[in-house]
């Protein structure tokens, strides 16, 4: 009878303990696995940024923040534009043969839309933040200066298009990232035109 007993209070106490180390072991991995999960803070650098283009008068540029890098948005004019194919001798890479850019950004304008430029606004030697400087003419650092981007401190030059020029201490052209157009007035940075219909703002 005594023997019964121990029994059913062993097969207790083991039952209890399993249970109770099971319940603190998950208690314990949650925070665990939390833990490993990215900041708010984290998610919200990395999210994709809406832009409102409808502000942005042509040839003019406007810069955002998207993962803690500027983006330049310019709202190139037909002048601007006419004048890319004008000085490709003097470019580095003209035609974007370095894979910097999305596939659809492969063109001589760099971008989804003509009109819109999309960059990011770090110059790619070493990082640095270049200057926009959209007007013709002549410039200290260009006496035929044909517009887009100049970085102050090593002198590197950029066209409208973000290509880099031959013989500065740059190296390539600059980054194109991933984005969509919402609609006529609106581009969504850090997703691209495949992204799912439903996905869109």
């Amino acid at each position: 009878m005594s023997g019964d007993v121990d029994s059913g209070r062993r097969r207790f106490l083991a039952i209890s303990t399993v249970s109770v180390g099971g319940v603190g072991l998950v208690a314990a991995a949650v925070p665990f696995a939390e833990s490993m999960q990215p900041s708010a803070r984290a998610r919200a650098l990395a999210a994709p940024v809406q832009i409102d283009l409808g502000p942005i008068a042509e040839e003019q540029m406007v810069t955002y923040a998207w993962r803690g890098q500027p983006v330049f948005v310019v709202h190139r004019s037909a002048r601007q534009l006419a004048l890319l194919q004008k000085h490709r001798d003097r470019l580095l890479d003209p035609d974007s043969a370095v894979d910097q850019q999305p596939d659809y950004a492969r063109n001589p304008t760099r971008s989804l839309r003509p009109e819109w430029l999309v960059v990011v606004g770090l110059c790619t030697h070493l990082g640095c933040v270049p200057d926009y400087v959209g007007q013709l003419g002549r410039e200290p650092f260009d006496p035929d200066w044909p517009g887009g981007f100049f970085c102050p401190c090593h002198k590197s030059r950029y066209d409208l298009a973000g290509r880099v020029y031959s013989g500065v201490p740059a190296p390539r052209n600059l980054l194109v990232p991933t984005y969509r157009f919402l609609d006529d007035r609106r581009i969504e940075v850090g997703i691209g035109p495949d992204a799912p219909a439903e996905s869109l703002g």
